[in-house]
């Protein structure tokens, strides 16, 4: 017999020098859920393990995150004024931008800042942009998220995450960003964010869950793949710096077929749903929670994406499991 695979899987030695898939802590980004007050650490029933902060406690978390090696995260604001017009998600001294001054202040260039770009945490209906005729009106929710776009930027935030999927909204944050001369603040589109089951738990711990309707008009059709290409290159087109698919584990043939169609780093974000499953049946002992982990976390990476936001990152540092 000529080809013999398995001498390439003889010993531990040997599968570790061949292998074609490696991770490292370089590749992940971590989310946090920032709420109004003061020493604030609240336990997210719905997704173990993850709280919410007020900025002061999280100031700490990320300190001792540092030192582990996470220096990137992803924050979201929760607990705010809610309007119809989400008009306290682009005030210069709401939570978000307050919380980026404050870290940047602590840590400065130590840090990386993410911050979702989106304004259902923000309005009365709970929906990602103006609500008007039971629609969310396209060109003025693209203007609502540019101006939020632009006052995270300003506060210090490294890259935007557009979240809210409406047309056009790409173009409008850099040529806010530019005009600005904010012309090194990145751009992380959530270029093909589908409507997805898998974000219940998100929905508890960010407070958005639309109080009529659902997401569909605005939000990818999870039946489609090949729109879903043409939603991120136009993303490409309009001057996103780095293409995300949401949810990751159901659709990682999109990260596959975004990875061959464009040259741009391809990030996978791990949603609350897909965490929360793995706790609750490691929590049962269903499973091995590490070995399903890293699993899925090799298997991101296998299928195209270089960045990983994972709420299982402080799990996979500090428990040593790279």
């Amino acid at each position: 017999m000529l080809h013999r695979p398995r001498r390439l899987r003889k010993n531990p030695i040997v599968r570790e020098m061949v292998a074609e898939t490696r991770l490292s802590k370089d590749m992940f980004i971590y989310p946090y859920f920032v709420v109004p007050g003061n020493n604030i650490t609240h336990a997210i029933d719905a997704m173990p393990g993850i709280n919410h902060f007020s900025a002061d406690t999280l100031l700490k978390d990320v300190e001792k995150g540092l030192k582990l090696g996470v220096n990137k995260i992803m924050l979201f604001g929760v607990g705010e004024e809610k309007s119809e017009d989400a008009h306290v998600a682009y005030h210069d001294h709401s939570l978000i931008p307050e919380t980026i001054r404050e870290l940047k202040k602590n840590f400065g260039e130590d840090i990386y800042i993410v911050t979702d770009v989106c304004v259902c945490s923000y309005t009365t209906h709970g929906h990602c942009g103006i609500m008007r005729d039971d629609y969310v009106q396209n060109d003025e929710s693209v203007e609502l998220i540019a101006k939020m776009a632009l006052t995270h930027a300003q506060a210090g935030a490294d890259m935007l995450a557009p979240s809210d999927m409406m047309d056009g909204r790409i173009q409008a944050i850099r040529e806010k960003l530019d005009q600005s001369n904010l012309v090194n603040t990145a751009i992380m589109s959530h270029a093909t964010k589908f409507a997805s089951a898998y974000y219940g738990p998100f929905r508890e711990a960010a407070d958005c869950a639309p109080s009529k309707g659902d997401r569909k008009a605005y939000q990818m059709d999870f039946r489609n793949g090949n729109e879903a290409i043409r939603e991120a290159l136009l993303d490409e087109s309009q001057g996103a710096d780095v293409l995300m698919v949401k949810p990751a584990l159901a659709y990682m043939d999109i990260i596959h077929h975004l990875k061959q169609h464009s040259d741009l780093p391809i990030a996978a974000y791990n949603v609350s749903g897909e965490y929360s499953m793995v706790k609750a049946a490691a929590e049962k002992g269903w499973i091995n929670e590490q070995q399903v982990v890293m699993e899925t976390m090799h298997a991101f990476a296998r299928a195209g994406a270089s960045i990983i936001t994972t709420y299982h990152i402080r799990d996979i540092v500090e428990k040593n499991w790279l």
